[in-house]
């Protein structure tokens, strides 16, 4: 995650042919993903090495605050670049009007001050709650569910209701990209060249199954009854959201795009020809 992420914020960077829309996008997305692996693995890591499960307080609440303010990015930035796919496939003639440098700058504002405020909604309610079972997290980082599990029975409504807000926003960008997959696949099919449908189903498919995979193992993760729950399901689900996304990303939007990369072999040579 590190690597592929890294590469691509160097690539799109550095290129300056690939100061384009899709390609700022994508810069984006790979700021959020370094952000969420940073927030959880480094200290479990840390934790597993030294052999100890303390978090503090603080830190507790940054990694809950962090986690959900990158993971909601990243999913905004899914569907504006889902988005931006749909404009230039089927609307290709007014895709500089659209999608302007002005209006990508907005909406990534959009996307990430959204997701700041939801965040901070969540972090803020969360640590309100009073805590009657201990202190003991039965996860590798600080979860929203697992802390709520230690809090006392009748105070977590709130906290309940703004993740059901969540969820159905989260389900709303996924009908969102559905629909404009199934109007880019409409006009796929109408290409009379079997290579061209094959280069957008090879890019769009990938893209829908780490989106399906990311929303479905988070919703299961935060609104899932209490009797669901075990060590073992809640460490999968935790991992499926929160680190294979920006494991899988990079490698879905570098691997499957000739400028990218061929902007990376340029970076990765010159640095080498360099030293």
């Amino acid at each position: 995650a590190l690597l592929g992420n890294g590469l691509i914020i160097s690539a799109v960077a550095c290129g300056h042919h690939l100061h384009t829309p899709m390609f700022f996008f994508l810069l984006n997305l790979a700021l959020t993903d370094l952000g969420s692996i940073c927030t959880t693995v480094p200290k479990a890591m840390h934790n597993s090495l030294w052999d100890t499960s303390n978090i503090s307080y603080t830190g507790c609440a940054a990694q809950v605050f962090l986690i959900i303010f990158f993971l909601g990015t990243g999913l905004s930035l899914l569907t504006i670049m889902c988005y931006d796919r749909y404009v230039s496939i089927c609307k290709p003639l007014h895709y500089g009007t659209l999608l302007g440098s002005r209006a990508c700058a907005l909406m990534a504002a959009a996307a990430w001050a959204s997701a700041f405020l939801n965040a901070l909604m969540h972090m803020a309610n969360t640590f309100s709650l009073p805590l009657c079972h201990g202190n003991a997290l039965g996860q590798f980082f600080c979860e929203v569910p697992q802390i709520l599990k230690l809090s006392c029975a009748k105070s977590y409504r709130r906290e309940l209701g703004l993740i059901a807000v969540s969820a159905f926003l989260g389900f709303g960008c996924f009908v969102f990209i559905v629909f404009s997959y199934v109007q880019i696949f409409r006009a796929v099919l109408s290409i009379p060249s079997k290579q061209g449908r094959h280069k957008a189903f090879s890019t769009c498919l990938p893209h829908l199954a780490v989106v399906s995979l990311f929303l479905s193992t988070a919703a299961f993760a935060y609104l899932k009854p209490p009797s669901m729950s075990s060590p073992s399901l809640d460490l999968a689900l935790s991992v499926l959201y929160s680190v294979v996304p920006p494991a899988l990303n990079p490698l879905i939007y570098s691997l499957r795009n000739q400028e990218l990369k061929a902007a990376v072999w340029r970076l990765m040579t010159g640095c080498f020809q360099r030293h």
